[in-house]
């Protein structure tokens, strides 16, 4: 037995020198543990205070996006109400000019009418002013006269009716100051006042729009 205790205290003596200098160095090492455990925390702290930024930062950036996503809808808007009034203008413009040439083509020949209507006016004295007594088969050359002229004059109205030339001769109508001209006023028997009780000279309309006033005469109170 002492032989036995005397080998264990052989082998425990070398190591006690080793035992020693860990137990001196042991302060060390928890102290550097401490470091690194400080570190570890500083580290995570840090990376959680820079989530947190990352995490304010995009709520910023959709701040100033839904800021330039209203703005970008406002110019839209105003860009397409600018496009619908364009439209709109281009559309009145054509109608316009639409209805301008249609009325270019159907007054176009005013001019030319209101010539003719000299012509016609003067065909028309001229038939009136045959006497009726003389139109007899023992005149015949008065008589064919007389029919050439009738039927100059029911050609030409019948020109004039086929490109919207129609007559005025408004005996008994109301006096309208669109399509008569009232040359005087005096009291008719018999008629009522504001009637046309005499025409002076036939008006003509060119497809319903006044060419040419009716020159009349209308009824007054007595």
């Amino acid at each position: 037995m002492a032989a036995v205790a005397q080998c264990v205290r052989g082998a425990l003596r070398p190591r006690l020198p080793l035992l020693s200098v860990a137990l001196r160095t042991s302060p060390r090492l928890l102290c550097a543990a401490t470091q690194q455990k400080n570190t570890g925390q500083n580290l995570e702290e840090d990376q959680s205070q820079t989530q947190n930024e990352q995490k304010v930062e995009p709520s910023s950036a959709e701040k100033l996006l839904a800021e330039e996503k209203a703005k970008l809808e406002e110019q839209l808007k105003e860009v397409t109400d600018k496009y619908k009034r364009a439209l709109a203008d281009a559309e009145n413009i054509r109608q316009r000019s639409q209805k301008l040439v249609e009325e270019a083509k159907l007054y176009g020949i005013q001019s030319f009418c209101k010539d003719l209507l000299e012509v016609a006016d003067i065909l028309e004295k001229a038939t009136e002013s045959v006497p009726k007594e003389e139109i007899k088969d023992d005149n015949p050359h008065l008589k064919s006269l007389y029919e050439g002229l009738v039927m100059t004059e029911v050609q030409i109205q019948k020109v004039f009716k086929k490109h919207g030339l129609l007559r005025l001769n408004p005996v008994g109508a109301k006096f309208d100051p669109y399509e008569h001209e009232a040359l005087f006023h005096a009291p008719v028997e018999g008629q009522e006042p504001g009637t046309i009780a005499l025409v002076s000279k036939i008006g003509y309309k060119l497809h319903g729009r006044t060419l040419r006033p009716a020159l009349v005469g209308v009824v007054k109170d007595a």
